[in-house]
């Protein structure tokens, strides 16, 4: 399984790193730091192609697609069959999923990673800023 990437898959990564759209950003903003407990890396190059976000361990390719890609259906489909064919999942949301439902991306992510993995998948995803902490009030 090799994905070395091509001089110019890497140089247009960096380009497209520091050129996120809004809802690139968005769904960085939750997978960032291993907040799901996998490692992700952004605009990341795998042979002639860069993926949106790729986890390497379990191998999972999460692709947001905008209006553009209803005319790139062919190219889309190349681009899945290589990643296919260097062992990774795909995982396609529209790109205004981060922005309607972020937890639901983000457990849909989730799950595919523990699935990948071997691990029991969680049933639903915690809603970010509403964890409580049961021990802090106890015995104050």
């Amino acid at each position: 399984m090799q994905h070395q990437a091509t001089p110019k898959a890497q140089v247009h990564a960096r380009a497209l790193r520091r050129d996120m759209t809004d809802a690139e950003r968005k769904l960085w903003s939750g997978l960032r730091g291993e907040q799901l407990g996998f490692k992700f890396r952004r605009q990341h190059p795998l042979g002639p192609y860069i993926a949106d976000f790729a986890c390497l361990h379990p191998r999972l390719i999460v692709e947001l697609d905008g209006s553009q890609h209803a005319d790139h259906q062919a190219y889309d489909l190349a681009r899945d069959a290589f990643f296919k064919a260097q062992g990774f999942d795909v995982l396609r949301f529209p790109s205004n999923a981060p922005f309607q439902n972020l937890d639901g991306v983000l457990s849909a992510i989730l799950h595919s990673l523990n699935t990948l993995a071997g691990l029991a998948p969680i049933p639903a995803f915690p809603q970010r800023g509403k964890v409580e902490d049961t021990a802090s009030g106890a015995n104050s």
